[in-house]
């Protein structure tokens, strides 16, 4: 996977957990509300208060349960730091708040909660949340006898508040299936570049062990031949020395292979870059991309890059790449400062032209107003 797609996927898996958090501290939110709403109005100020007090405390619990529930690891639950202290706050909290408005099952619905958020061994959460569905629905069925007929006639803010528990656990249950998906990414990635290193070992074990055979093949030849036939032997010292030169030659170009980065990588590349230095970048790649000339535009690339971070005004750029009547198109786009140096004044915009000049391209800089663009051709199966 490349650099930038392993980039936002991990930002994906980031935005996962925040908005599975939001999504269960939301639910539990609302529904004390309109708990709240419903029951609360007749009751005393001291009443009021207590259920608030219990409402803040069960939803800090949950947050606190939440906060360690993303740190532990997936396979084995943090046993370092007990969390039963956490679970006991929550139940207590919910028991307080279920008693302030006379609501079993707000109570149990609230302990059910926290024992929900707590990371369980394999096995042990879906028996755990049956089992507490069964006793939400005891704790309803007690409430719907209890409490008066008006209150005890709201079927769906009693169905919202009994669903809070399993829909908490069911949302933590897809939390851990991102996680493992992105724990097999990472695994994924660490086995690709494992076998490129062996590939790259076996690429120079094959060149390096041929070349060297040979010159010490041609060494050894010219040793023998030294005293008997001295000029047969200079000639093979020039050989092996060849040989040297072609080992040297191919080690650099299969290290230069190994080094390339695929077009489209250089430009997400660049464009995360832009990013993060406060830019707002459209970013625009031909789905053929990969074929373009990267080490002919990877570095032009890289130096636009560096120009629109030094002269442009900060505000917004475009990058976009691509073939067009044989060639491909690189065009960068910023908006930049008018006080700027002239069009063709440095800003390597020179070794641009002569990077790209050398394999029968083009280059040509505008500014149009406010905005300065750099427009790089080359035509496609050129390389450096």
């Amino acid at each position: 996977m490349s650099t930038s797609s392993a980039a936002t996927y991990a930002r994906d898996v980031r935005v996962t957990w925040w908005y599975t958090v939001a999504s269960i501290l939301s639910l539990q939110v609302f529904a004390l509300v309109i708990w709240a709403a419903v029951v609360v109005p007749g009751a005393s100020p001291l009443a009021i208060g207590l259920y608030l007090v219990g409402a803040v405390g069960a939803t800090a619990s949950a947050v606190l349960l939440l906060l360690r529930y993303r740190r532990e690891p997936l396979d084995d639950p943090d046993t370092s730091r007990p969390v039963w202290p956490l679970v006991i706050v929550g139940v207590a909290f919910g028991a307080l708040t279920g008693a302030t408005v006379g609501s079993l099952l707000v109570a149990v619905a609230l302990a059910a909660q926290a024992l929900c958020l707590v990371r369980w061994r394999s096995g042990i959460r879906l028996r755990l949340v049956m089992l507490l569905i069964v006793a939400i629905v005891a704790a309803w069925i007690v409430d719907t006898t209890r409490l008066t007929p008006s209150v005890a006639a709201f079927f769906g803010l009693a169905l919202f508040v009994a669903m809070l528990p399993p829909l908490s656990a069911t949302s933590l249950w897809w939390w851990d299936i991102v996680r493992e998906l992105d724990r097999a990414r990472r695994a994924e990635g660490r086995l690709a570049a494992a076998q490129e290193r062996l590939r790259l070992a076996g690429d120079l074990h094959d060149l390096q062990g041929h070349h060297l055979q040979v010159i010490a093949l041609q060494l050894e030849l010219a040793e023998k031949m030294m005293d008997r036939d001295p000029d047969a032997a200079v000639e093979q010292v020039r050989a092996a020395r060849t040989s040297v030169d072609e080992a040297r030659r191919g080690t650099r170009d299969l290290a230069a292979r190994f080094r390339g980065v695929p077009l489209p990588d250089e430009l997400a590349n660049a464009a995360d870059l832009l990013r993060a230095a406060g830019l707002t970048v459209d970013l625009l790649i031909d789905g053929e991309a990969g074929g373009a000339p990267a080490d002919v535009l990877g570095p032009v690339v890289r130096e636009s890059t560096t120009n629109v971070l030094k002269h442009g005004a900060g505000g917004s750029a475009s990058l976009s790449l691509a073939r067009h009547q044989g060639a491909w198109v690189l065009t960068v786009e910023n908006d930049s400062r008018r006080a700027a140096s002239p069009v063709g004044d440095g800003a390597g915009l020179s070794g641009i032209a002569e990077r790209v000049g050398t394999v029968g391209g083009t280059m040509d800089a505008t500014r149009l107003d406010d905005r300065f663009r750099l427009t790089v051709r080359v035509p496609e199966g050129v390389t450096a």
